[in-house]
């Protein structure tokens, strides 16, 4: 099965609710083209999301389940290799991938659940 690098817009994610402040989950989406795997970072009432993807060596992010983010809830990071990345934009802020970014996975919240756009 082919891993994709997009959805389509209009996919409900679930509720905002589901990830706590400051923290993020991952959602893999099942489709006729193939499957996706992707995960949102939530801050209050705003959501970012990426294709997970490091843009190192092309892994995923996170060794274990939901760790995309630091202790402190101030960055993305890579448990691999321990690249750090910007929420608001995945923009490379320390570790062997500086200069690039995470591919955005454009998502946002309507009526309190998360959707794709």
């Amino acid at each position: 099965m082919e891993r994709l690098t997009a959805t389509p817009a209009g996919v409900a994610l679930g509720p905002l609710d589901a990830i706590a402040d400051g923290r993020a989950r991952s959602f893999v989406l099942e489709m006729k083209a193939g499957r996706f795997h992707g995960f949102v970072v939530r801050r209050g009432a705003a959501v970012y999301g990426y294709v997970d993807r490091c843009p190192h060596q092309g892994l995923p992010l996170a060794q274990q389940l939901d760790r995309y983010v630091t202790d402190a809830g101030d960055r993305i990071f890579c448990s691999w290799h321990g690249a750090t990345f910007a929420i608001d934009d995945g923009r490379c802020l320390g570790g062997p991938c500086t200069g690039s970014r995470l591919t955005a996975w454009p998502v946002g919240v309507e009526d309190g659940i998360i959707m794709t756009r």
